[in-house]
C-alpha cells in the first residue's frame, strides 16, 4: 500500500526521544512515498514533520547514518522553520545537494552522533529484549 505510516520500533522510538526530545513523537515516516519518488535517486526526503521514503521503513530503520540525516533534517531544521522549500531550492541550485549546507548541517549532525545514537539503541533493545539483526 502507499503511502504507509510506519510505526517506530519502541527501541528506536526511545533512542530518538532522547537525542531529539518529545518531538519524535510527531514525525510521521512515510513508506512507498510518492513524494520520495519525484525526488530522483533519494532514498527519502523530508518536510516539517514527515520523511518520505521511497521503499519500505524497515531498511531505513537500521542505517543509523540515514535516521539520524533524516531526523535532524525534520526536526533540527523544518521545525525551526530554518529549512523551507525555497531555501532549499535556492541552496540547491547555488551548490547542488552534496555541498549545500542543510545537507552538510546533516550529514555532520549524524556523524557525530551515531556513536550515541548506536548505544542508546543496544540499550534500549536490551532492556525491551529485541535486537534489529
Amino acid at each position: 500500500m502507499p503511502g504507509r505510516v510506519a510505526s517506530l520500533p519502541p527501541a528506536l522510538r526511545a533512542t530518538l526521544a532522547e537525542i531529539f526530545g518529545p518531538g519524535v513523537d510527531d514525525v510521521r515516516v512515510i513508506e512507498h512515498s510518492w513524494i520520495a519518488c519525484l525526488h530522483i535517486r533519494a532514498i527519502a526526503t523530508t518536510r516539517r514533520r514527515r520523511i518520505y521514503l521511497r521503499g519500505a521503513a524497515g531498511p531505513f530503520f537500521v542505517h543509523p547514518d540515514i535516521v539520524l540525516h533524516e531526523y535532524f533534517h525534520v526536526l533540527g531544521q523544518w521545525e525551526p522553520r530554518r529549512l523551507t522549500v525555497w531555501k532549499y531550492a535556492v541552496e540547491f541550485f547555488r551548490r547542488g545537494y552534496w555541498d549545500n549546507r542543510f545537507e552538510i548541517e546533516a550529514r555532520e549532525f549524524a556523524e557525530d552522533h551515531r556513536h550515541r545514537y548506536c548505544a542508546l539503541l543496544a540499550r534500549h533493545e536490551a532492556a525491551q529484549g529485541t535486537h534489529n539483526a
